[in-house]
């Protein structure tokens, strides 16, 4: 009988406490990951906060995505699947020309 309560008080204890370590897993990939295109999936501008209109972020299956402007926005929301493609292929592309750029020496 002793040993039968030293069991049901160690799960009873510990149950709460790994119930607790899951959350931040769980969490942690809540978190959505920031793309970081610099050019309008939408338009093909540039994005620029000083351009007279105010940037966009839209998160769209836990990606967060930079649009020019609002009206673009709608847009984005209307196709999704077709201007996260555009800009992810954007990101890839800046990112493949900086990997391929020649490295300069400083004397």
């Amino acid at each position: 009988m002793k040993g039968l309560m030293i069991i049901l008080t160690v799960v009873l204890t510990s149950a709460p406490f790994a119930a607790y370590a899951q959350v931040p897993a769980e969490a942690a990939s809540e978190k959505p990951v920031v793309v970081g295109n610099k050019i309008c999936p939408v338009s093909g501008a540039k994005i620029l906060a000083d351009a007279g209109m105010a940037p966009v972020m839209y998160e769209y299956k836990g990606r967060v995505y930079n649009l020019c402007c609002s009206g673009c926005l709608e847009a984005f929301k209307a196709d999704p699947e077709k201007y996260s493609k555009i800009a992810d292929q954007e990101v890839l592309s800046a990112q493949k020309q900086m990997s391929d750029a020649p490295v300069q020496s400083v004397p």
